[in-house]
């Protein structure tokens, strides 16, 4: 399994991961052998979030790392409802729990809300010097959240930056990933299938991704992944349910794309005009 550096921290962490969202409605056993192939294969970075199923991503990925918790690089995030001092303090101990294990080697804001920043940062400063949380950063921040953020806690402290990232939605291309790169931040792509709008076979993309992989021997989603996580900075969390889907994505770190690749991939699925907000779902 392919693996890069985790932004400023010290972790090399591979560039496929395991996602979660909505992986708690799946059939459970299902869900579980999934994410354990998942670390068969490598793919140590586990992803999910207090708002996953209100807890309920969180204790499915704790049954499925039970006796293998120092095999994952694992990850949650604190809810913007819940991110004040005392809130991010109470977030982080309930998914602790539900995750069975004593710290996260993550812990993210899922995105921007009410409350002030620097309350947030405080919380998650006190949790990293006790122990609790590794490391921390953010998620669905724009280039004027991140500056804020450096403003407040300096460089060389957050840790990654997960934003929405998939063929038909590039828009991080044009800032969000070469601020992160200059400042040693991880970009961590959710959804990078699209959100159920992967593209369907005959059309002019699906088309595109059948050919590219063809010449590989790969799969249409292998190929997407594996252009995705073109640059070093890049890393995917696409969630599967089952083991072969787990298995498949897995194969996509091992995938080398040639320019030829990344120039009909360029074209079929254009980057498009910077947006004047950072798009998220």
């Amino acid at each position: 399994m392919r693996v890069a550096r985790f932004g400023s921290t010290q972790a090399a962490i591979p560039v496929i991961g395991q996602g979660s969202w909505y992986l708690d409605a799946s059939r459970r056993a299902d869900a579980i052998a999934a994410l354990r192939r998942g670390l068969d294969l490598g793919m140590r970075h586990i992803d999910t979030a207090e708002m996953y199923g209100s807890g309920a991503a969180e204790a499915l990925i704790g049954d499925a790392i039970a006796g293998r918790r120092d095999e994952a690089f694992l990850v949650s995030k604190v809810l913007p409802s819940n991110a004040s001092r005392s809130g991010t303090r109470a977030a982080c101990e309930r998914s602790l729990k539900h995750l069975k294990t004593d710290r996260l080697d993550c812990y993210l804001l899922h995105w921007r809300g009410n409350y002030p920043l620097d309350e947030t940062f405080e919380a998650l400063e006190a949790l990293q010097q006790q122990g609790k949380i590794l490391s921390y950063g953010v998620s669905n921040f724009d280039i004027d959240d991140l500056e804020e953020a450096v403003d407040l806690i300096g460089d060389g402290k957050l840790a990654c930056n997960q934003v929405l990232y998939h063929l038909n939605e590039r828009a991080i291309e044009h800032a969000v990933i070469p601020w992160c790169e200059e400042h040693r931040v991880a970009v961590v792509a959710y959804s990078p299938f699209g959100h159920d709008d992967f593209p369907e076979p005959d059309s002019a993309g699906g088309q595109a991704l059948a050919q590219i992989a063809r010449g590989h021997g790969a799969t249409a989603r292998q190929v997407a992944l594996a252009f995705l996580t073109r640059r070093e900075s890049v890393f995917v969390i696409p969630k599967a349910s089952n083991a072969k889907h787990v298995e498949d994505n897995a194969g996509a770190a091992a995938l080398m794309l040639s320019d030829a690749d990344f120039q009909v991939l360029d074209a079929v699925f254009p980057r498009g005009k910077k947006p004047r907000s950072l798009p998220m779902i």
